[in-house]
């Protein structure tokens, strides 16, 4: 990686789901003085984040992932920021209790604001725009004015990135991630009639810090129960943003995207020959790979090549998203081709995006049952494939939304319009997420035993 590479390679290769900024001067300026500002992540964070995630490809971690559909200017607060945190942090701790091992936490935050589209216009009573592309592209107004491309808006973005990022290394470290903390959280999510049939579980995880604190292992004498590490991901779409702001390592002097701690390259941009995939072959962070139905063996065999051709543990992680009911379809003989490349791969299970459908009201949404199923037979196939499902990742938010029906306290279909804030895609709400954490944490139960059984 990053040997015979430059961050502009990419520019001669095939682009697709980029925008074409109608001025270039104006673009080499913000580009310039993108170039000129500081890496919003820094070399040693990516390469122990990378080391996690080598562990969670051999069992010994769990991959969390999860995050804004995409970031918003207009909804940009601590609020939310803090919002979304809690969320994770408690799913993390009931992650944990399922596997016994420990729970990577990475964010779709602090960088996601570029998202690809089906179709590059949009036609609303007749008139035909540009499609919006995310609040680092263009604007989500039905306007000619804000569906132009501006590249000033990747300045914006920056701002934000870096304010989010201090607020969450902030949290990370100050106390709001204690352990503590979380799991009073978790009780109280509990102690509510809908969600009876999870309080076994919280009561197990209580009884768990009620033993440690009772051992003389507290917040204050054990540092790690006090604080957290959390990494933010998003998907490299935006390659002008990435390159302005890839570094080169002082220490290994191979290039590193200041970005993202973890960059992802998403179903539409997968191209072995294409922009998305020179750019991210070339910087050291750890990379995710989105495989929907359309990935064949043989792209994958190139893919896995380009984007990891040392075979470093830690380094790929496939994210299988191919929705409830196709699972089966496709993902044994994509692991079957990763087994008989001896590939060091995390696989990871999205089970948002294959499952998106319009209600019957005409909201874009995503049933609860669907995504669980989803979640489901990938675990089961790892099982009887004798793999290892390494992680999750959501699209969700810390916000009471109602954009996905179902769950224990239901969202019906009447209820989409009352709290419907999503840009782009529907995401799972709080209470949603963290009753996914829980019946993540049965199938990891079972995951625990069926690796037990096969070890003596």
């Amino acid at each position: 990686m990053g040997k015979g590479w430059s961050k502009s390679d990419w520019r001669a290769k095939p682009r697709v789901q980029m925008p074409d900024y109608p001025d270039q001067g104006a673009l080499n300026a913000v580009e310039a003085q993108l170039s000129r500002m500081p890496p919003l992540v820094f070399a040693g964070e990516a390469r122990t984040l990378k080391s996690e995630l080598a562990k969670a490809a051999r069992g010994e971690a769990f991959l969390l992932q999860g995050g804004d559909c995409a970031e918003s200017f207009g909804e940009f607060s601590a609020d939310n920021i803090r919002d979304t945190f809690k969320v994770m942090l408690q799913m993390a701790v009931v992650l944990t209790w399922g596997a016994k091992v420990p729970v990577i936490k990475v964010g779709r935050m602090a960088g996601q604001f570029a998202k690809p589209r089906s179709a590059p216009t949009e036609t609303i009573d007749g008139t035909e725009l540009p499609s919006y592309r995310g609040d680092i592209i263009n604007g989500f107004e039905f306007t000619s004015e804000a569906r132009l491309p501006d590249p000033n808006r990747m300045l914006q973005a920056y701002t934000q990135a870096a304010a989010s990022l201090n607020l969450l290394r902030a949290f990370s470290t100050g106390g709001f991630a204690d352990i503590h903390r979380v799991q009073s959280w978790i009780a109280g999510f509990t102690d509510a009639d809908d969600a009876e049939k999870y309080r076994q579980v919280a009561d197990q995880i209580s009884e768990a810090m009620d033993f440690m604190r009772a051992a003389g292992v507290t917040s204050e004498t054990a540092h790690e129960l006090a604080s957290v590490d959390f990494y933010t991901s998003h998907e490299a779409l935006l390659l002008e943003y990435e390159e302005a702001l890839c570094r080169i390592d002082s220490t290994s002097g191979l290039p590193i995207a200041g970005t993202g701690h973890m960059l992802w390259i998403g179903d539409r941009t997968r191209q072995p020959d294409g922009a998305h995939v020179e750019f991210a072959r070339g910087v050291q962070n750890p990379i995710g790979l989105k495989c929907g139905p359309t990935t064949t063996e043989d792209d994958l065999k190139v893919l896995m090549e380009k984007l990891n051709p040392e075979n470093e543990a830690g380094r790929l992680t496939l994210i299988a998203r191919f929705g409830a009911g196709n699972v089966g379809d496709h993902l044994p003989r994509l692991i079957r081709t990763v087994e008989a490349e001896g590939a060091n791969v995390v696989w990871s299970c999205d089970p948002m995006h294959g499952n998106t459908i319009k209600s019957a009201s005409g909201f874009k949404t995503r049933p609860f049952e669907s995504v669980l199923r989803e979640v489901k037979e990938f675990f089961a196939i790892h099982k009887a494939e004798g793999t290892i499902p390494g992680g999750v990742h959501f699209e969700m938010t810390g916000k009471d939304v109602t954009e996905c029906t179902g769950g224990v306290r239901a969202v019906t279909d009447g209820d989409l319009s009352s709290r419907y804030h999503t840009a782009c895609d529907p995401r799972l709400n709080a209470s949603q997420s963290l009753e996914l954490a829980f019946l993540v944490a049965e199938e990891l139960q079972d995951r625990r035993k069926f690796a037990k059984a096969a070890s003596q």
